[in-house]
This record gives C-alpha cells, sequence and structure tokens, in this order.
C-alpha cells in the first residue's frame, strides 16, 4: 500500500510531505524510544510515534521511511514540520490512539519491521 491510500484508509490529516504520498510503505513500527526505532525499524516503513520534537525528523530521514504518524492529535512543534518539509519526510496525524492507528494497519495488511 502507499501512503496515500492509508491516509484514505484511515481518515489520516497530512501535515508535511504532500508530494511524497505515492511512496510504497512496507513495514509498521510503533515505538517513542529514538536509538529503538533506528535500530528496529526499516527503509519504506510507517512509524508510529507520540513524539513530536524535531529529531523524529532526522530519525525518519536516517531509515528512510516512508512516513510518520503521529495520533492522538497531538500537536506538533512548527519547527519539526519546517525540518520534516526540508528533509521531505511526510508527517501525519490521526485521532486515534497509538493502538488503535497500528491495528487498523495490521488488518489492511501492513505487519511490524
Amino acid at each position: 500500500m502507499t501512503v496515500e491510500e492509508i491516509v484514505a484508509e484511515l481518515g489520516l490529516k497530512v501535515l508535511t510531505g504532500r508530494e511524497h504520498l505515492k511512496r510504497e510503505i512496507s513495514s509498521a513500527y510503533c515505538c517513542d524510544l529514538l536509538s529503538r526505532v533506528m535500530s528496529r525499524s526499516s527503509k519504506n516503513s510507517l512509524w508510529i510515534t507520540i513524539q513530536t520534537h524535531p529529531n523524529i525528523v532526522a530519525v525518519a530521514a536516517l531509515v528512510e521511511m516512508a512516513c510518520i504518524v503521529i495520533p492522538e492529535n497531538v500537536t506538533v512543534d512548527e519547527n519539526t514540520l519546517a525540518k520534516a518539509e526540508e528533509e521531505h519526510v511526510v508527517i501525519l496525524s490521526s485521532s486515534m490512539s497509538a493502538y488503535t492507528v497500528a491495528g487498523k494497519l495490521y488488518s489492511l495488511g501492513i505487519h511490524g519491521a
């Protein structure tokens, strides 16, 4: 599935990276510990995190993730959004909990990294 398809299926809001929504998603990973995400996630993965500081953009760019999903309508800092646009990182927002997002992704065939 592509990021664009996931946005439509889950009703996600696109915060950054609209021009990169055609990217394929290979897996998903849910974690808030950045070092763990760097070592355990994979290229083209979807990352679910409650973190919103600019370091999430650096991690996503380093790992070459397809996108980041911020659950629970948590507000993302303007510096983070600006950095994401600069680094071509897609950030999405959801009103759902991380648990619910992960469950819905699993039911769509997107499994863990």
